[in-house]
């Protein structure tokens, strides 16, 4: 589980250090479904984060083009 808050860059390479633990296979089943567990949290974080900063630069370029307009 993700208990705290990470960056975005946090998440991606605990995202990598899964990934890379997992394609080595050298953890139990169980060990591998709580990784796996972990990472889809993980990825879950970085597409909501992804999604807010998108909507950001929407909501700032709209300024901008308004008030190129003005």
């Amino acid at each position: 589980m993700v208990k705290k808050k990470l960056s975005f860059e946090d998440a991606m390479a605990r995202l990598r250090e899964i990934t890379e633990t997992l394609e080595r296979g050298s953890v139990t089943l169980e060990e591998s479904v709580k990784l796996f567990s972990e990472g889809a949290e993980l990825s879950q974080l970085c597409y909501e984060t992804l999604g807010a900063a998108e909507q950001k630069i929407t909501e700032l370029s709209k300024i901008c083009a308004d008030t190129e307009e003005a």
